[in-house]
């Protein structure tokens, strides 16, 4: 897979499809940095050739004070260059509400927090989020896939928001089925729903590797996000699930194909980048992943930055 044309400088279709992609989880496992470390991080991605990659800063609400401390010396004071944060709310989403109206209030120059993330497993709960959520900031809504799954997928769709799917974790079981994900992603799409993935997508392709930094960390078969991100878009252009479910398994970057024009897979099925583009706004907006450094490598050593 040989993407890229100049140093540094990746092809447009590799542009639309990663643009501010990533949104750098660093406080939570398996890298679970401390806070100094990972505002330390995120600075630094942002000035370095692949900063246009990185998306939001994901912090839970109990930890804004933290993160105003170690951050206020590396924040713009004219607003110029915003620092974009996600936050993820308490159960308690009054008092998260709160929290963050205040945080505004004291420090309303550098850093916007536009984003909320939010686990809603009832029609109840995501009504009562919804009703106390401000319409500067999108939320992102992990919910279930049990009986309700649907009625959930409507109701964010009907109110405008935004659904989060979790993709892994530490151990095999955080990790759910091909099909499991297939079947959330053609929901959210027939519902025309965007989301954002969490956990686990931290190589381009479907692969097996340790699951945590540990020396003696399992191992595992991880999703890819290339596949994830590929696999959406066939999805909105209602590729049947059999096919969808082959192309989140894919291993071998050999049948990827990017071009000036767009990527194709096994060199039978084309996206133009306007496809990628509408997936990026209306199909999966970004994925969280603790670590930055290693999606940049993986995707280096494919040839497609």
């Amino acid at each position: 897979m040989n993407a890229q044309t100049e140093l540094n400088k990746p092809l447009e279709s590799v542009r639309i499809l990663l643009s501010e992609i990533i949104d750098y989880a660093g406080l939570f496992p398996p890298s679970q940095v401390s806070m100094q470390e990972a505002v330390l991080n995120y600075a630094t991605y942002r000035n370095s050739n692949y900063g246009w990659m990185l998306g939001r800063f994901i912090i839970p609400v109990a930890r804004l004070d933290e993160f105003i401390e170690f951050a206020e010396e590396f924040i713009s004071r004219d607003g110029s260059d915003d620092w974009r944060l996600s936050v993820l709310a308490g159960e308690d989403i009054a008092a998260t509400m709160r929290k963050i109206n205040e945080f505004g209030r004291l420090h309303p120059k550098g850093v916007v927090i536009d984003a909320l993330e939010v686990k809603a497993n009832t029609l109840s709960k995501l009504d009562n989020t919804l009703t106390a959520l401000p319409p500067e900031i999108n939320g992102y809504f992990e919910i279930s896939m049990g009986d309700e799954f649907v009625d959930l997928v409507t109701a964010l769709a009907m109110s405008g928001q935004r659904a989060k799917i979790r993709t892994g974790g530490v151990t095999t079981e955080d990790f759910p089925p091909s099909r499991e994900i297939v079947r959330f992603v053609r929901t959210c799409m027939a519902a025309n729903l965007p989301f954002k993935a969490t956990a686990g997508l931290h190589h381009p392709l479907r692969c097996f590797k340790p699951l945590t930094y540990a020396p003696d960390a399992p191992q595992g078969t991880m999703h890819g996000f290339l596949n994830t991100l590929l696999m959406t878009a066939f999805a909105r252009e209602s590729f049947r699930p059999s096919l969808l479910e082959e192309l989140m398994e894919e291993e071998f970057e050999e049948v990827f194909s990017f071009s000036p024009a767009g990527v194709a897979w096994r060199s039978e099925h084309f996206l133009t980048n306007a496809h990628l583009a509408l997936l990026r706004t209306r199909g999966m907006h970004s994925f969280g992943s603790c670590s930055f450094d290693e999606p940049v490598e993986d995707l280096r050593a494919m040839g497609l930055l």
